[in-house]
């Protein structure tokens, strides 16, 4: 009897709403005001913004070319292991299952239960509760097979940005005539700021990456996957310029740098009081977009691992009908729900963030390191080689050095986290078989 293969279900609709979706989650709606703290124009703000979004094209661009050559489950882990060995590519996933991806979840799923609560009254542990809820929620409909899951994707993606669409519109529509506020003619810009405010802007467009996980599941992964990163990014940016654009239109930098809900704040100068409901339900459309294709991707990886013998076996297990990693679904869901439920996902998560920007590096590094390489044949190439990677690289450093700057003690105890990693992949690597990374995408 032929063993179950996962199932290839996802198309270039799906794909690309799996990037927008999760990369718009709730920091858009929320908390631009880091970037605004540090700037002091709109015009400088703006670009700020622009140059974040170039960045994670960039980003996005050295992904696409990375995933046709290494078209397989489990994406960034399989293009770490092949550029630098397994035991980088464990790491990733150490750090993912741990506190980087389980950690984001269960983050997302508590500002889905802060707005949650504003149609039903909820204390804090209702919130926690429904945190943990909507993570195993959306689990099982993942769990139930990719399509639902990629259908679920598609339509909370096009909601959120037509909604979207229909907030910029309405914000130039309805905004004050006057344009945006002119800078005090007293402040300069200095490249320290500018930098750390593209470094913050560089958190808002954390994920774009997550759909290569998920490349044995995808139709035509080679051609599939580099588009719809590349288109994805784009959406995402554009929606971001737009947004912003918006709020810098209608209320005072003063307003935008001390609001914690910028887009409450700007519905409320437009259209009163009672469009705060409003606010909150395209928020909770937006945070369960990002949370259905977070719990979508992550557990790709998983099972990746599990096939290249550094985790357990059994995570490596197909559902006979459903043709998922279920187990490794359920495992991710279990623990991220724990996070969430617990509220231990705090400390974890805001220590150990930023070494997912150390990983991002080393990928851009590895496509330089793999290009000499010949037995590398990518279907497709960065354009703009080696400039693309580079720049890529020096803004992923900069995101960490700002961390370690500001940060240095909690830094410190993220990085050694993730390094306790090592004898753990060091006790699995005695017993595991070598790393298949040319494997059929999703073969088992």
């Amino acid at each position: 009897m032929t063993p179950p293969v996962l199932r290839r279900a996802l198309g270039l609709p799906q794909a690309t709403a799996l990037v927008a979706g999760i990369i718009i989650g709730a920091s858009i709606f929320a908390q631009p005001s880091e970037i605004t703290r540090l700037l002091p124009s709109a015009p400088a703000i703006t670009a700020a913004w622009l140059v974040a979004g170039a960045l994670t094209i960039c980003g996005a661009l050295v992904c696409a070319e990375l995933a046709s050559a290494f078209p397989s489950t489990g994406g960034v882990y399989i293009f770490l292991t092949a550029a630098f060995g397994p035991a980088v590519g464990f790491l990733w996933g150490w750090a993912m299952f741990w506190t980087m991806h389980s950690g984001i979840l269960a983050a997302i799923a508590v500002v889905f239960a802060r707005y949650l609560a504003v149609f039903v009254p909820l204390g804090d542990t209702g919130q926690r509760a429904a945190a943990a809820g909507i993570v195993l929620a959306l689990s099982a409909v993942n769990y139930r097979g990719v399509a639902h899951g990629g259908r679920v994707q598609t339509v909370l993606t096009a909601v959120k940005l037509a909604a979207i669409a229909a907030v910029v519109a309405l914000g130039w529509w309805l905004a004050p005539a006057g344009g945006w506020p002119a800078a005090p003619a007293h402040d300069g810009i200095s490249t320290f700021s500018f930098v750390m405010a593209v470094g913050a802007g560089l958190f808002a467009f954390g994920g774009w990456h997550m759909v290569t996980y998920s490349a044995g599941e995808t139709r035509d992964p080679i051609r599939t996957i580099p588009r719809a990163l590349v288109a994805g990014t784009l959406i995402v940016t554009a929606c971001y310029a737009g947004l912003n654009a918006v709020y810098l239109r209608v209320l005072p930098l003063d307003v935008v740098r001390a609001s914690s809900r910028i887009a409450a704040d700007l519905a409320q100068t437009l259209l009163g009081a009672g469009a705060a409901k409003a606010v909150a339900g395209l928020v909770l459309l937006s945070t369960m977009g990002a949370l259905n294709g977070i719990i979508l991707a992550g557990p790709r990886v998983y099972f990746s691992m599990a096939h290249d013998g550094v985790l357990f076996r059994s995570l490596g297990a197909v559902h006979p009908r459903f043709q998922t990693p279920h187990r490794a679904i359920v495992l991710q869901g279990l623990w991220a729900a724990a996070l969430a439920l617990t509220n231990s996902y705090r400390a974890l998560f805001s220590r150990v963030v930023y070494t997912e920007w150390i990983f991002f590096g080393l990928l851009a590094i590895g496509l330089i390191v793999l290009r000499r390489r010949a037995d590398y044949r990518p279907a497709v190439r960065v354009p703009g080689y080696p400039l693309v990677p580079l720049a890529f690289t020096a803004a992923a450093f900069a995101v960490v050095a700002i961390q370690i700057q500001s940060q240095p003690l909690d830094s410190a105890l993220g990085l050694g986290f993730v390094l306790l990693g090592l004898p753990v992949y060091l006790a699995w690597a005695r017993r595991a078989r070598p790393a298949t990374l040319d494997r059929p995408p999703g073969d088992t």
